[in-house]
This record gives C-alpha cells, sequence and structure tokens, in this order.
C-alpha cells in the first residue's frame, strides 16, 4: 500500500511529495532518513482540528523523542505545537531552536539536578514530575532561583495497553510515575501543593505505544477521575489539566489498523466530559503527546542495495548499506516494515528476499521475506514508516556514521541534518600518545 503524497512517476521511480527519490539517493547518498514535511503538517491538523471541534481547552504537545532536531523543532513551533522533551540534549536543542519555553514541558523518570536548573532557568512551562526524588530537587531549585514552575504530577492508572511487554507504561509495576494504589500520589500531590514555588496544574498518565483502539484510553479517563475525586475531598486539589500521554498507533504494515487520528481525540473528550460530569468537575484542559503518530508515517529510509547470499531452498540475502544503526527497531522489538524498490517500484515482483543490515550482528535484519522486482546491485530500497526512532535511536555501533535527515515540502529537499563523517565521530577521541603516563602492559 502506498503512503499518503507517495507515487510512482513517469520514469517508474517513487516519488513522494513531488520529489523523485532515486534524484535524492544520488544527490545525498545512502543510507537517507526522508520526510514528507506535508504529511507532519496534515496530522498536527487532525489532532488540533478535533479538539477545536470538540470545543475544550487543549494543548498538543510533540513527544520529541521519536525524533530531534533543530528543525523538527521549528516546524512544530510553526504548526503552534507544544513541545516535551525528556532530556538536557532536548532541551538544549529546543532553545537553539528558539522553541517557546512556555510551551516546553519536561519529562523524564531521573532528572539530575543540573537539567532541572537548566530548564527552570529557561522558563520552561511545565515539569512532569515522575517521582519524589525529582520533586525534592525540584522544590530546592526553585526556592533557590526564585522561580516558580508548573507541575504535573505524572501517575500510573493501571490500565495496560496491549503492545509489546518494552514499552507498555501505565501498568502499576512501572519505572514511570507515582502509583496510586499505593498512596504514593496522593503524598506527591501533597508535597506539591504546600510548597509556595510550585503550582499543581493536574495529572499525567501514559499507557502504551502502538494503540489502535481507544478502550485503553478511556478505561484510564475513568480510573484518574475516580482518584481525583477522592483527591479533591482529601487534599482540596482540582486539576486544571488532564494530560493522557500518546501512544497513537501508525501503520507500519499490513498487520496495522490505526484508527484516524481524529478518533483517538474525540473518544478522549467525550470520556473526560462523562466524568467531569458524573464527578461535577469542571471539564479540564485535554493534553495530548504524539509523538510517532506526527513524524513516523513521514519518514523513508533510503537503501542501496548490495551483497546478495543465496541458500538453495532456503533463503535469499540481500544486504544493504544501513542496518541497525540506523534503524534498531527490528532488532529492538521485533518491528516489521514494509518496503520497495524505489528504482524499479512500478515492476512486477518476481522474487522474495530477506534484507540484512551491515552490521557484524546476526540479529541485524531490517525486513524477513520482502517480494520485491528482481534486485540487482545498486537498486535503492525505500523502507517506508521509518520517521520515528529511527535517527533518535541511531548509533555509531562498528564506527558506521550516521546518515543525514532532508525534509521534502511541497516538492522541495532541503538537508536539515548533514551526514555525519569519519572525522565527527573521532573528534572526541583522545590518543594515549598524548598522556604523560606509560601504559602498563598486561602480562
Amino acid at each position: 500500500m502506498m503512503k499518503n503524497n507517495h507515487r510512482i512517476n513517469e520514469n517508474g521511480n517513487l516519488e513522494i511529495n513531488g520529489a523523485d527519490t532515486t534524484r535524492l539517493a544520488e544527490k545525498y547518498g545512502t543510507p537517507l532518513y526522508l520526510y514528507d514535511v506535508d504529511d507532519i503538517c496534515d496530522r498536527a491538523q487532525a489532532f488540533r482540528q478535533a479538539f477545536e471541534e470538540e470545543g475544550v481547552g487543549y494543548q498538543v504537545a510533540y513527544a520529541s523523542k521519536a525524533f530531534s532536531c533543530v528543525a523538527i523543532f521549528e516546524l512544530m513551533d510553526e504548526l503552534g505545537l507544544s513541545l516535551d522533551v525528556v532530556s538536557g540534549g532536548e532541551l538544549y536543542t529546543a532553545v537553539k531552536a528558539e522553541f517557546p519555553p512556555e510551551r516546553i514541558h519536561f519529562h523524564g523518570n531521573n532528572k539530575t539536578p543540573d537539567e532541572i536548573e537548566m530548564a527552570v532557568n529557561a522558563g520552561i512551562g511545565c515539569f512532569v514530575v515522575d517521582n519524589f526524588h525529582e520533586l525534592t530537587w525540584l522544590m530546592a531549585i526553585t526556592d533557590s532561583l526564585e522561580r516558580d514552575m508548573n507541575v504535573l504530577l505524572r501517575i500510573t492508572p493501571g490500565v495496560e495497553a496491549h503492545t509489546h511487554e518494552y514499552i507498555s507504561t501505565g501498568q502499576e509495576d512501572s519505572k514511570f510515575g507515582f502509583d496510586i494504589t499505593s498512596g504514593q500520589a496522593e503524598a506527591a500531590i501533597t508535597q506539591v501543593m504546600g510548597h509556595g514555588r510550585l503550582n499543581l496544574l493536574g495529572v499525567h498518565c501514559h499507557i502504551g505505544s502502538q494503540i489502535f483502539d481507544t478502550t485503553g484510553f478511556v478505561s484510564a479517563v475513568h480510573e484518574v477521575f475516580s482518584h481525583l475525586d477522592q483527591w479533591r475531598a482529601s487534599t482540596g486539589f482540582v486539576p486544571e489539566v488532564v494530560n493522557l500521554g500518546g501512544g497513537f498507533g501508525i501503520r507500519y504494515n499490513d498487520e496495522d489498523t490505526p484508527l484516524p487520528l481524529g478518533d483517538y481525540v474525540k473518544a478522549m473528550v467525550s470520556a473526560v466530559k462523562h466524568e467531569s460530569s458524573e464527578r461535577n468537575f469542571s471539564v479540564p484542559e485535554i493534553w495530548i503527546e504524539p509523538g510517532r503518530a506526527l513524524v513516523g508515517e513521514a519518514g523513508t529510509t533510503l537503501y542501496t542495495v548490495g551483497a546478495r547470499k543465496s541458500i538453495p531452498g532456503i533463503r535469499d540475502y540481500i544486504s544493504v548499506d544501513g542496518g541497525m544503526t540506523d534503524n534498531l527497531r527490528p532488532a529492538l522489538y521485533q518491528a516489521k516494515y514494509e518496503a520497495l524498490v524505489a528504482n524499479k517500484a512500478g515492476l512486477e515482483k518476481s522474487e522474495t528476499v530477506s534484507v540484512a543490515g551491515k552490521c557484524c550482528e546476526s540479529g541485524d535484519m531490517l525486513i524477513w521475506d520482502l517480494q520485491v522486482p528482481e534486485l540487482n546491485q545498486g537498486d535503492i530500497l525505500a523502507v517506508t514508516s521509518t520517521g520515528a526512532y529511527g535517527y533518535s535511536m541511531a548509533s555509531n555501533y562498528n564506527r558506521i556514521a550516521r546518515p543525514p535527515v532532508v525534509f521534502i515540502r511541497g516538492g522541495e529537499d532541503a538537508c536539515v541534518v548533514e551526514r555525519e563523517t569519519y572525522e565527527n565521530m573521532t573528534s572526541l577521541d583522545r590518543s594515549m600518545k598524548q598522556t604523560k603516563e606509560p601504559v602498563q602492559q598486561v602480562r
């Protein structure tokens, strides 16, 4: 199935948003990350329009862990979205992109004092506080700097999405957030409300990733509001904001059946309105945090086909010039992808191959049993839906340089992250020959 803004042009090549991918491969080399900016814009608009139609206060915050760089932060600002960061590096990138700090939310289960101070000094809009250690540091730092700060408390509502076990985060046994049932969340509420520098805006929860229905979100809303009712009685806390996280599924392959993005929003808003009415709350602002849902399907990675290994009666392996260094998800999650041959996009599929990466790991396999036209060395393979957690998880394993990132908008291409060079990779290395002390040989 062809993605949005993908087509086969008159030369039989894959074209993305008016740009011929084979020309881009020639211009920038491979591996190459491509992003269809217009697709990202359409997805952002779908979220915003759904909220506008529901008539509630809201924020849509881009979960930048999916893909971070200066240009994507500039785009999210252009689209009027907020921004989630989870590290000092992501915050630094946001500041470098001149993203409005009041629309930045800082997540993470182990924020360091330096990161907290950096964020307070930057004047970010909100901390999503994850644990008591962070809360203690935040109180001390805001006192020391004499700065006020908005806070959401991340809570675990005990609702688990039906996703891969490594990316489920809403259940009680989680490294994230304050547990509800043990009383941790209520104790945190009391601490924040008793501190003069912190303003408790509301609560946050996140139930998982790659979610294809709304049941889990509706259940989470019910659990959250049942406890908000109790906390109002015991502490007087009434939330201005309920942040329901992200995790909205995208289509990687034919097995995936995501809902239209607006359907997730409408189900969550309906549940919040219902629970608010039942428990006599004013309807709070509803915040969400899509990351993958904004950029995942907008991304395509181009590779050049290299070596081939045929095992008669078993399998044909074709190797490409990238792999787990630019897309870790197949090795990490056994994630499944689709691909097509960009320079033979219109030809009949005549053989089945398995796509191997070039790393010295037997687990470096991008796709098993892919149907393609007859492949030759030098053909360009386009793997779709790689916009999330490709570049952001990329590594220099085997000292492989990370690929560049190119944005496509209205048929025009622009490089927003340069290809890493060997010089870049060794720039922080220091030679032992430059040290004064001799190296002790191991005997």
